[in-house]
């Protein structure tokens, strides 16, 4: 028997609702002023959406920080489970201002790669390449914004059809493949999402998530639920042993499209397993299945630096760092889920595993456009061919560096905030296993990180080819986002209040589970 359904939401739409609807409409109306304008005016009109929708992301955050509380959109006015409602809190408007500048700064940086040029034949690659980021945005949006099981799975299916494409958008064979490759995982992770989705609504009849945390039971229905919607998640989000379609998918779209996939699509599909766990799964039913989770965050730790180590080229090196990174966003689980005894630990490893995220967006988006700058440059990335290139594109190579002082968590960077409250939490909740993978993987990004930088940064013995000028404007984009990596590192070592905004936090402490309106 179905238990009566709560309703944890207002009567109506919440003051500053409707800018939740503008944060998913515009990049819609952005891409229908694309195709409607023609391609001359493609680039200013994909450049003024993503304008306009970082301001919509900073709207939102105000209003959040201003009322203390969830900001709510009743979709016709009806409150579920007749109707939809789109909710922000914390967490939400992270990812949203993290989207929003990121793709920003990928969209100035591809200005002159995917520019109208008047002189040249009309090509079809800049229309389809700023559709598909504006595409990728509104679908973001959508993920961060979503309350409903079924409507995420929507929006999750927009990313991979938007973010597929950049991956092949040269035309190649091989990319081609590659996307093929990670087509085929998408859609098997989206059948079991789906299995999953049904499943729980034959046993809660809704599919909110604000709803179902306060009906979920421990019973094996939810498990095998849960269980499968996760593994299809994982697909997509590449954990190891899920990754790989990941390394060839990344290493050959082009640099813009290689950093939005690394820094923010696959943080959409993770997105939705933390929502999952937290604020559906009762909190004495994840222990078992968050130290698997962990686990398998450990081997994608070790396995994707030791496999960047050998890499040949500089991009395939960055991909498989990006397997490795995404590995310590799962070492939250165990750790964020805590125990009675320690529920301040708790707090600290769920805001140190956020952090985590954002700190490798900034990180691994910075690292990926410097990739593109030294095939502009020099017309390769082997590793090998690089010797004393950063003494002729030393701007690129600083943000480089700076990207991979957050990888390996060297203070002050925003990585080394995260990393050390994750091993504080482990250490303080006895869990010491994670805390020892933790300075592994500190050690082994370090070496592929100077595997790159220190043959760069010394004198060559032959002059070095140079294919051709590299843009200052872009060096200064991908330095901009190198140095948020490092300055994400001075937030407070101290549970994030913004991030408790919405979901049950009470004296400034965060509590993972729990959503509150």
């Amino acid at each position: 028997m179905t238990t009566p359904l709560a309703l944890p939401f207002p009567a109506d739409t919440t003051p500053g609702g409707f800018l939740l609807v503008l944060a998913i409409l515009v990049p819609i109306i952005g891409i229908l002023l694309i195709w409607t304008l023609g391609s001359r005016r493609t680039e200013l009109v994909a450049l003024t959406t993503l304008a306009i929708g970082a301001a919509i992301a900073l709207a939102i955050l105000t209003e959040l920080t201003g009322t203390g509380s969830a900001v709510i959109y009743l979709v016709g006015g009806w409150r579920p489970p007749l109707g939809l409602a789109l909710r922000a809190d914390g967490l939400s408007v992270v990812l949203i201002v993290l989207t929003a500048i990121v793709i920003g700064a990928v969209g100035i940086f591809a200005k002159g790669q995917f520019g109208y040029d008047p002189d040249a034949p009309e090509k079809r690659a800049p229309t389809v390449f700023w559709t598909l980021l504006l595409g990728i945005s509104g679908a973001l949006n959508l993920i961060f914004l979503g309350d409903d099981l079924f409507n995420l799975f929507v929006a999750i299916e927009l990313v991979t059809f938007t973010a597929v494409p950049l991956v092949c958008l040269d035309g190649k064979a091989e990319t081609m493949r590659a996307a093929l490759r990670y087509l085929l995982f998408a859609l098997l992770g989206s059948v079991m999402y789906l299995l999953g989705v049904a499943l729980i609504y034959s046993g809660y009849g809704t599919l909110d998530i604000a709803l179902l945390k306060s009906v979920a039971r421990v019973e094996p229905l939810l498990f095998i639920a849960i269980a499968l919607m996760t593994v299809g998640l994982l697909a997509k989000t590449a954990l190891f042993p899920l990754h790989i379609w990941l390394p060839a998918a990344h290493a050959g779209a082009p640099a813009a499209a290689s950093a939005v996939l690394s820094a923010l699509v696959v943080k959409g599909s993770f997105f939705i397993i933390l929502r999952l766990w937290f604020d559906i799964l009762p909190a004495e039913a994840t222990g078992l299945g968050a130290q698997m989770l962990a686990g398998l965050g450990a081997l994608a730790i070790l396995f994707g630096s030791v496999i960047a180590i050998c890499q040949a080229r500089l991009k395939l090196l960055i991909a498989y760092s990006t397997v490795a990174q995404i590995g310590y966003l799962f070492l939250m689980f165990p750790l964020a889920t805590g125990s009675e005894a320690t529920p301040a630990f708790a707090s600290i490893a769920w805001t140190g595993g956020i952090l985590q995220l954002a700190s490798h967006a900034f990180a691994k988006a910075a690292m990926f456009l410097a990739a593109g700058l030294v095939y502009d440059a020099f017309g390769h990335d082997r590793i090998s061919g690089l010797a004393g290139a950063g003494r002729v594109i030393p701007i690129t190579f600083i943000a480089f560096g700076l990207g991979g002082m957050s990888l390996m968590g060297l203070p002050p960077s925003g990585g080394f905030s995260a990393k050390w409250l994750m091993l504080n939490a482990s250490v303080g909740e006895g869990q010491w296993w994670w805390a020892a993978v933790i300075l592994c993987g500190g050690l082994l990004a370090a070496g592929y990180v100077f595997r790159v930088l220190v043959p760069a940064m010394a004198r060559p013995l032959a002059r070095i080819k140079v294919k051709g000028p590299v843009s200052r404007r872009r060096e200064l984009v991908a330095l901009a986002l190198a140095i948020m990596a490092l300055l994400i590192g001075f937030v407070p070592l101290e549970p994030a209040p913004l991030l408790g905004i919405g979901r049950g936090a009470e004296a400034g402490l965060l509590v993972p589970g729990g959503l509150a309106p």
